[in-house]
């Protein structure tokens, strides 16, 4: 598994605009229905009920919010790179300013855990963080994001 095969080129995107966590929920659930044919509402109620369990704000400015859904067939992603980074109840307090949000199916297993574990791994490493930050072209964003990863693995 690598983040190219989880994580399309059109799935990221930089937001200028977001104020609150329920509004880039919005924002990854609008994302995740263009991209991937997702229905948006599912991919928001999802996400609520998940954060409802515990925040997904990993600390450092990022945030990992993930749902299983029903009408999703392999796992998938999608990132946003806030330009004001907005309060997530991180661990950290920090605010968060990088989302990756990864979506899988209801009965996806070890895969889900698989792909959550690179994704995090991914995002930890402080030079992706820095280039992440450093670029606001969402096609470069994506490059950082699944170069990283072949090159981590490597």
């Amino acid at each position: 598994m690598n983040l190219g095969s989880i994580l399309s080129v059109g799935a990221v995107k930089t937001v200028a605009s977001c104020t609150s966590k329920k509004r880039l929920f919005h924002d990854l659930g609008e994302l995740a229905e263009s991209c991937y044919g997702l229905n948006a509402n599912d991919v928001i109620d999802a996400l609520i009920e998940r954060e409802g369990l515990g925040p997904t704000g990993v600390g450092h400015g990022i945030a990992l919010p993930h749902a299983r859904l029903e009408d999703i067939d392999q796992v998938c992603g999608v990132f946003i790179k806030l330009d004001r980074a907005i309060d997530f109840d991180a661990v950290d307090r920090h605010p968060v300013d990088l989302t990756f949000c990864l979506l899988a199916p209801k009965n996806a297993g070890v895969e889900h855990l698989k792909a959550l574990a690179l994704v995090s791994r991914t995002m930890r490493d402080k030079n992706i963080q820095a280039k992440l930050r450093a670029n606001a072209n969402p096609d470069t964003l994506h490059s950082i994001l699944t170069e990283a990863q072949a090159t981590q693995a490597a």
